[in-house]
């Protein structure tokens, strides 16, 4: 599958659940992907996860695997997809990003206003910004959860594929916000 060929993106501030299912899919569709790992933990399993489709570093090497093309192991030029877990991370990669790119926020609660404030300033560069907001999501460990209206929590694979569908299917929508909560956030 190749859906993503051709393709270079960035995966920040997650190494784990959302942040490793968005970066898998990614891989599957033939993108050349950069995700940041936090620890040595998280860089090691994801690595096992992603093989050598992808390239796993820590944040503060983000710049320089972007800047060091060849040698680096990341393509040089600017990044087509930026997935990232707030806007404090995304807004130091903005350099990176291609005009015409996309940026997809993955924070449980992004703010609107601040979705659709930076997707106002990158307009002009024809960027796209769009958050998905994801609620009762499953993860290793977490503790009980009331369960939303759909009966079930939810997986990081569902958030994984409405972060992709905003950052390469939804080319006429910037300042979105979707709700990835199975109608929790629903009055």
């Amino acid at each position: 599958m190749t859906k993503y060929a051709r393709r270079k993106a960035l995966v920040a501030g997650e190494a784990t659940g959302i942040g490793l299912a968005i970066a898998k899919r990614l891989v599957e569709g033939g993108a050349t992907v950069l995700l940041t790992a936090r620890t040595e933990e998280e860089r090691v399993h994801a690595v096992a996860e992603l093989g050598s489709a992808a390239r796993v570093v820590t944040p503060s090497a983000v710049s320089a695997a972007l800047a060091g093309g060849g040698g680096s192991g990341f393509p040089a030029g600017g990044v087509d997809l930026l997935f990232a877990d707030a806007i404090p991370t995304a807004r130091p990669l903005l350099p990176h990003l291609a005009d015409g790119g996309s940026i997809v926020l993955t924070a449980p609660t992004p703010c609107p206003d601040a979705v659709r404030a930076l997707a106002a300033e990158l307009a002009s560069r024809g960027i796209r910004v769009n958050a998905v907001a994801p609620g009762c999501i499953e993860s290793p460990g977490s503790a009980a959860v009331p369960l939303p209206p759909l009966g079930r929590l939810g997986a990081a694979e569902e958030v994984a594929r409405a972060a992709l569908f905003l950052a390469t299917e939804a080319t006429f929508t910037t300042g979105a916000r979707l709700p990835v909560d199975g109608g929790l956030g629903r009055p």
